[in-house]
């Protein structure tokens, strides 16, 4: 064995020298490229975990659906009582809100800062009442805030909502809809820009003996 390792020659010269750099300049460029997407995979990952966690915890639930009617024919009004999923805040100015009777389908926008109002800054606040309800038949919101203790809706034109925060979103639906008459199935959703929509399902009752209804 000790024979035959000595008739063995090692390669040398420049020749030699040359492929071993290559060698390690080709070594040193696939790790640099194994790196760099290692690094951008991982940001991408890190990205879609947040959107993913984004479009899973924040969201719209629908508190409470108030109507009101002038008469016993008819309900003008809609008063849907919102607030957001823990999570990420919601632009109430990239909100939509489709409402549908089964014959009409609308999407309302927000109207902007013309029609919104505090509540919580007022005292005693009727919510049928103010600058909140849009009196032509736009395809529009209103907005009243019942409560946002960190000021977040200031901004009238995208006022934004954050965990704990309340807000009414004022629909003329006797404007947009000639009014919703007695035993008249509603439904639609609010539907924020990333996360859970909130849903909208009523049945009208089969007379109004009230100005103010509870609907859902």
């Amino acid at each position: 064995m000790e024979g035959f390792i000595k008739s063995k020659k090692g390669a040398i010269g420049i020749g030699t020298l040359i492929i071993f750099i290559a060698l390690v300049l080709v070594a040193a460029v696939a790790a640099a490229v194994i790196i760099n997407t290692a690094g951008h995979l991982q940001q991408k990952a890190s990205a879609v975990g947040r959107e993913s966690v984004k479009q899973v915890a924040s969201g719209i639930q629908v508190i409470k659906v108030v109507g009101y009617a002038n008469n016993t024919s008819n309900i003008d009004k809609l008063a849907i009582i919102i607030s957001p999923n823990i999570g990420d805040s919601i632009d109430l100015n990239s909100t939509i809100v489709v409402l549908s009777d089964g014959d009409i389908k609308m999407s309302l926008v927000y109207s902007g800062s013309g029609h919104i109002s505090h509540a919580e800054k007022n005292g005693t606040y009727n919510i049928f009442d103010g600058n909140a309800w849009i009196n032509d038949n736009e395809s529009k919101f209103g907005v009243i805030v019942l409560q946002d203790d960190d000021g977040s809706t200031n901004n009238t034109q995208h006022p934004t909502i954050n965990y704990g925060d309340k807000v009414v979103l004022t629909v003329n639906v006797g404007e947009l809809l000639g009014g919703i008459p007695p035993r008249k199935h509603v439904f639609g959703e609010v539907i924020p820009e990333y996360g859970a929509s909130g849903v909208i399902d009523f049945i009208t009752p089969s007379t109004y003996t009230t100005h103010v209804i509870d609907l859902q």
